[in-house]
């Protein structure tokens, strides 16, 4: 039987284990960072930053209505999450219209070419990106990001938004200039946290596919050069996961890592993945390539990706992932 509030009954308590473990992160871990010691301090910056992280995985559970009975229900709390990763300009019906159409066109359907940007700056500045991603700064998320915040002064048909993300803006302007005057060093803090957020989901969502990626804002079609069924669906989707040996570790990133289960079956909650991916796969090892194995290529082309024309090669049987360059840019926070 369906609980009255949650879709679930079995997931009444993981989601307010999830809900409870965001909020305190958000709160506790914010007041850590501006008023403990230095050292207290850093540690309540991984807190903070693991629960945005979680709270980015939450508002992907809700745009699959996976956890509210009613899909109102899951819109409100998406657009929560969206405030609290900072990916709020962007309206949530937007970003999940967008990241629906990741399942249904089985692509990567991106709302930037940053291949082509980062190629049409001038010079001295695509050094600069260039550089800033080699020392693991995420220049290229944070430019989808400002896209995202831009769109509407960019783009006339999106000129109704200007007014809402003029004001949300300034909202946010007064928060963060409040948090400065009370602690800078919970300013810094806060910027730091968002940048390991982004590189752990970027880092997630570079090898979880080898789609086609196509540049689409609107209403544009994806083109039906190829077949693009279930069986490519699954041939191009890896189940990165944390850990193998502990699967209680993928909790880290609310089992996101379970990607062919979820894609097999998206109305299938975080919490039951790993018991659809043991069914659908066994005890053989499926189309897992373990993080471990991702770190090497994550590290090693860290700038190929800005500017490769594909995501590289993955060979599973042979549990090689060396060339598996990955994706960029095809974050569900930055979709429009």
């Amino acid at each position: 039987m369906r609980s009255r509030i949650f879709r679930h009954t079995d997931g009444v308590i993981p989601n307010l284990l999830a809900f409870t473990y965001v909020l305190s992160g958000y709160v506790i871990g914010l007041w850590l960072m501006a008023t403990a010691s230095l050292v207290v301090a850093l540690l309540a910056t991984l807190w903070f930053a693991h629960a945005l992280i979680i709270a980015a995985y939450l508002f992907h559970e809700f745009a699959h209505d996976t956890i509210f009975a009613r899909h109102e229900s899951n819109s409100w709390g998406g657009v929560l999450m969206t405030w609290l990763t900072g990916s709020c300009y962007a309206r949530y019906e937007h970003l999940r219209h967008k990241h629906v159409r990741h399942h249904v066109d089985r692509a990567d359907v991106i709302s930037l070419d940053t291949k082509a940007l980062v190629l049409s700056l001038p010079s001295p500045l695509r050094r600069l990106v260039l550089l800033l991603e080699w020392c693991y700064l995420p220049a290229i998320e944070l430019l989808m990001h400002a896209f995202v915040i831009a769109l509407p002064f960019l783009r006339e048909e999106r000129r109704a938004d200007r007014k809402r993300v003029t004001l949300i803006l300034l909202v946010r302007g007064v928060v963060f200039t409040a948090l400065a005057y009370y602690s800078i060093q919970a300013l810094l803090l806060y910027g730091v946290a968002y940048l390991i957020m982004v590189t752990v989901l970027r880092f997630a969502d570079a090898f979880q596919h080898t789609y086609d990626a196509y540049e689409i804002l609107e209403g544009a079609k994806v083109p039906q050069d190829k077949l693009r069924d279930r069986a490519y669906e699954q041939a191009n989707t890896y189940s990165n996961l944390v850990s193998v040996r502990w699967p209680a570790l993928n909790l880290l990133l609310l089992n996101f890592p379970y990607h062919n289960a979820h894609h097999e079956q998206l109305a299938v909650p975080w919490h039951c993945l790993p018991a659809l991916h043991h069914k659908l796969f066994g005890d053989s090892k499926g189309p897992v390539i373990p993080m471990s194995c991702l770190l090497l290529p994550f590290h090693r082309h860290r700038v190929t990706r800005l500017l490769s024309e594909d995501y590289g090669v993955v060979d599973i049987a042979a549990s090689k992932a060396d060339g598996f360059i990955g994706a960029v840019s095809v974050s569900f926070l930055t979709a429009v």
